[in-house]
Parts: structure tokens; C-alpha cells; sequence
């Protein structure tokens, strides 16, 4: 016990010392600052000595205590106290950061949910990637897992199989699974591999003329080259306006939210300006492009849309170089350093804030309420029918190019408000009959559908068609008889008319899941989606807007 409570007094120690040490001020007193500076330190270990000490005697489990998680939560306490998004992370968690920002993780490549079929909800097979170990191993869509390595996964949420099957790239997994197609128990070894993660998994034309690109998944290492890709493919096709989606787009790297701005800038405009501590962290970031692409732009943006993705929305928006269509993003100014510690941890540590071209500080307060509250505030976990979606911030008040008024202190505010289509919770609940009923669907366990069968391997890079796997009405009444019949599914039969065209189009996602994998399946959730609906009739207004700024001498803002 002593020995576990040294490692921790140690391991806290060596992380606060060099923090400590950098905040050590430059000044005259600075020998003084720096002796008191240590004598907090001595107090401080003093202090967390005796509470450890406390808890090792008097905690009801004290003689199971985990060391690692009281030193992380330590650790976290301290970086939350700064703000809420100053974090630290374990050498797992690091790890799985890194990859994602790499754009690939070490695993089989298979997209996994939990689906409860009949009276048990267990991990099921939704979809494989191309190329992945997993498509290679013959995994289907409705494929349940039964066990990981021998240990058995039934019951277990999904996340919990996810990390055990994922691992060091060039290792080997048993999966055991329970195939969809007969119902026979096989286990396969499947070699881990490094599994792309692409920041821009679709891009394709919603009708003649206009090309839609998902970039809702975050800015990584190669964000900026595969938008350019991207661009180019739809261009070829006749692209005349753009739709750019960043719903939901976490953020990431500063550097990649430079490059995908700029591609719609002009030479020298302004894209933001870093104000950190320090000067010599304090730049403006302008574009470096001759030929920006010039295209009528409308983006797409919600209450995920944060960091990096919110300094490309703002950038477009002060420069009415595109409309900008949703709720109000959410609202994150702040820059964080990435800090490798030792033995694999990390930290990400605020270093500066930013202002986007106007002068805006969009960062929303964070100085009333708990960490939950501002990220499910602000975030995904926020969404309800009944929340407002757009609110005028609270920050003062800028201007666009052509003199538009926006505002700070509360995220990127769209130029037209347009509700999000959620899932409500009675729908929710459709989604595991839903799933149960294509599983034999698919298999062809639904008399009078053999075109439906999908027997095969995924076939990639389908361009989704309108009459690829239609709901007709027979489907629709077979699916309302397959839950009326099945005693775990029967008393949500009456959820089920209310709610139908909700499950015409989860029948057709999952369909077009099992024959054309997720990334065409996303395209079912978009053709009739009321914010890209309403993005693509404001494109003749954003190419007015744009043209009324290229027109007008260019605003720059001096920051004090």
C-alpha cells in the first residue's frame, strides 16, 4: 500500500513540477515567485499525501483502490478548474486520440451496434469497410457476436466490444459470431490492421448541378487533400453549387481548418487571428490562394459544430463568401496544445483563443454551471424538439464584409434558422424491430421478397439510386406483420403508424446498410433531409451574397 501511494505521490508530483515551472514569472521577483512557487508545491503534496492517506484508511474499499484512476482524476479535476476543455488523457485514451487524428485506428474494420433482436440486446455486425480485415473475413451485416479472444460478449454494450477487439496492428482476434445467413456459431482470426478513418466519406451530386460534400466527422491529418479530391470529382460532374456539411464536426487540427478555408478565399483575407499568453503566440492567419474555388456555398451547421469546424463556418460567414444553414454551433474559441507526457500519456492545454475575421470571440461561457451542462448544452447530448435551436449570442456585435451584423459569445449563429429532424424517443425504439425485421429481410426469411436478398459481399462504392431497394407498401404492411407477430416487438405495433414515414426510411438505411455499407446508406438520411433541403434553394442567394462581397473593398479587423 505505501509502495502504490509513493507511485502516486510521484507521478502527481512530476506532472504539476514543469507546469509549475513554465507559469514561473519573468520579472525582477521572479527568484522570489519561484521559492514561493515551490513552497505551494511542498503544501500542496502535503495535502494530497494526507487525503490519499485518508482514503486509504477510512474508505470503505480503501484496500482495493485503483491508483491509476484517483491520479487521472487528479490530474482532469485540476485542467477542468482551468476550463472545459483542457483534458487529460491515459496512454490508451492518448493512443486513440493519435489515431484519430491520423485518420485510421488498429482494428478489423467493422461498423458495430448494439440491436436488441427478440428478448436479448447484444453487438451486431452492421457493416464492414472496403479493403478492412474484416470484409476479408467473410463478416456480414446482422452477424452477431458472440465472443472476443474466447471471453463471451453476450449482453455486453458494444463500446466494451469494440475495445477488445481492437489492438496493436499485425495482432490476431478470435471473433466468434452467430452468422445472420444460417445461424451457425464460427469463429474466424482476423489480423488487425490499420482501418482509414476518412474525414470526407462522401461526396456526390443531390441533383444536376448540385454537389454535396459530408464533412461531419472532424478535421484530421489529410482533411484538406481529400476536400480537394472531393471538389475535383464534382466538378467533373457539373458541380455550379456546393453544399458543405460540417453537422456535427467535432473539430481538430487548426492547420486543416487554414487549408479548408482558404480554398474559398481570396488571396491575403483574413481566415483568423490567435491571441495566446504570450506574443509570440499571437498570429493572424490569412489565405494564400490566387485561384479560389468560387462556387455558391452554403454550409451546413448544429449545435456539434465546434472548434476547427466553426472557424471555417465563421471565416465564410464574415467574408459572405457562403450562407451559413441550421442552429447555432457550439461555440468553442479556444486553441488547445497537444503535450505528450511520459509512459505514453498526454494532455491537450489551452493555449490561446481565437477571433474569427469580424473581431468575434465565439467561445460561449463557461463560467456558470458544471462541465456537463456546457457540453450537453452546447453539444449533440442537447438536441430536443422542444430546446430553441438558434439564439441571438450574448458577445457584442461585429460585421460581415457587406455589413452584415453578427455576434460573438455563443457560437457561429446561422444566416437562416432551419430545425434539425430528430429522432424522437417512440422512434427510437423502432430502430431494434426495424433492424430484426431486415436482418431476415435480407437473408430471405421474409416470403414474397427475394429481391431483397443481399447474400453477397458489400458492394463499395455504389452510387445510390432511388429505385435501389425501394419500402413499397408491401414491405411497409409485411414489417408491421412481422412485429404484431413477434412477442418482443408486439406491443410497439401501435408506434408504428404514426411514425411511418420515419420507418420507410429506417428500413431502406438498414436495407442499403447490408448491400452498400454506411457510407451509401447516409445518402437515404440526406435526400429528404428538410436542412439540406432548404440549403439548396438559398445557393442563388449565397451566389449574390458572395458576388455583393467580391465587389466591395475588403474589411480587415485590427485586434487590441
Amino acid at each position: 500500500m505505501k509502495f502504490h501511494r509513493a507511485v502516486a505521490l510521484l507521478l502527481l508530483v512530476a506532472f504539476i513540477s514543469p507546469l509549475v515551472a513554465q507559469q514561473a514569472p519573468r520579472t525582477p521577483n521572479a527568484q522570489r515567485s519561484r521559492t514561493l512557487k515551490s513552497s505551494e508545491m511542498a503544501a500542496i503534496e502535503q495535502d494530497f499525501a494526507e487525503a490519499l492517506s485518508l482514503v486509504e484508511e477510512n474508505y470503505v474499499d480503501g484496500n482495493r483502490l485503483n491508483y491509476n484512476n484517483l491520479i487521472k482524476s487528479s490530474i482532469i479535476g485540476m485542467l477542468r478548474s482551468l476550463d472545459p476543455h483542457s483534458n487529460y488523457y491515459d496512454r490508451r485514451e492518448f493512443e486513440e486520440l493519435r489515431n484519430d487524428q491520423r485518420s485510421e485506428y488498429y482494428g478489423i474494420g467493422a461498423s458495430i451496434v448494439d440491436r436488441r433482436v427478440g428478448n436479448q440486446t447484444d453487438t451486431y455486425i452492421l457493416a464492414t469497410f472496403e479493403n478492412s480485415p474484416a470484409a476479408l473475413a467473410g463478416l456480414r451485416f446482422g452477424d452477431r457476436i458472440v465472443a472476443v479472444d474466447g471471453q463471451p460478449m453476450r449482453g455486453r454494450p458494444s463500446a466494451e466490444v469494440r475495445d477488445r477487439i481492437r489492438g496493436p496492428r499485425g495482432t490476431v482476434v478470435k471473433v466468434t459470431v452467430e452468422r445472420a445467413a444460417t445461424g451457425r456459431i464460427e469463429t474466424v482470426e482476423i489480423t488487425r490492421d490499420a482501418v482509414a478513418q476518412p474525414s470526407v466519406p462522401d461526396a456526390y451530386m443531390l441533383r444536376p448541378g448540385v454537389g454535396y460534400v459530408d464533412m461531419t466527422r472532424g478535421f484530421n491529418v489529410t482533411t484538406a487533400e481529400e476536400l480537394e479530391e472531393a471538389l475535383e470529382r464534382l466538378r467533373q460532374r457539373g458541380m455550379n453549387g456546393l453544399i458543405l456539411d460540417l453537422r456535427n464536426n467535432p473539430g481538430g487540427f487548426l492547420d486543416q481548418a487554414i487549408r479548408v478555408a482558404e480554398k474559398f478565399l481570396s488571396d491575403g483575407q483574413v481566415i483568423l487571428t490567435q491571441k495566446g499568453r504570450n506574443l509570440t503566440a499571437d498570429r493572424t492567419y490569412r489565405a494564400t490562394n490566387n485561384s479560389p474555388d468560387m462556387t455558391p456555398l452554403v454550409i451546413l451547421i448544429s449545435r456539434g459544430t465546434a472548434s476547427a469546424s466553426e472557424i471555417v463556418a465563421g471565416a465564410m460567414q464574415d467574408h459572405d463568401r457562403a450562407l451559413i444553414v441550421g442552429e447555432n454551433s457550439f461555440g468553442k474559441g479556444l486553441v488547445q496544445s497537444i503535450i505528450p507526457l511520459d509512459y505514453g500519456a498526454g494532455l491537450t492545454l489551452t493555449s490561446a483563443k481565437y477571433y474569427t475575421p469580424s473581431g468575434r470571440l465565439i467561445q460561449r461561457d463557461y463560467s456558470n454551471g458544471s462541465y456537463y451542462d456546457y457540453i450537453t448544452r452546447g453539444g449533440v447530448g442537447s438536441q430536443d424538439e422542444e430546446a430553441p435551436t438558434v439564439t441571438k449570442p450574448t458577445g457584442p456585435e461585429s460585421h460581415t464584409d457587406t455589413g452584415r451584423p453578427v455576434y460573438g459569445g455563443g457560437g457561429i449563429m446561422p444566416d437562416e434558422q432551419v430545425k434539425p429532424r430528430l429522432i424522437k424517443p417512440e422512434q427510437q425504439r423502432l430502430i431494434d424491430p426495424i433492424f430484426a425485421f431486415v436482418r431476415e429481410l435480407v437473408n430471405g426469411r421474409i416470403a414474397g421478397f427475394d429481391s431483397y436478398r443481399v447474400q453477397r459481399p458489400i458492394e463499395y462504392n455504389h452510387e445510390l439510386q432511388p429505385t435501389d431497394f425501394p419500402v413499397t407498401d408491401a414491405l411497409y404492411n409485411a414489417f408491421k406483420s412481422f412485429v404484431a407477430n413477434n412477442p418482443a416487438y408486439k406491443n410497439l405495433a401501435s408506434l408504428i403508424e404514426p411514425n411511418q414515414e420515419f420507418v420507410r426510411r429506417q428500413i431502406r438505411f438498414d436495407i442499403v446498410t447490408a448491400a452498400y455499407g454506411t457510407t451509401a446508406a447516409s445518402r437515404v438520411y440526406v435526400a429528404d433531409d428538410p436542412q439540406v433541403a432548404r440549403a439548396i434553394e438559398l445557393l442563388p442567394r449565397a451566389r449574390e451574397l458572395a458576388l455583393a462581397a467580391r465587389n466591395r473593398a475588403p474589411r480587415q479587423k485590427s485586434f487590441e
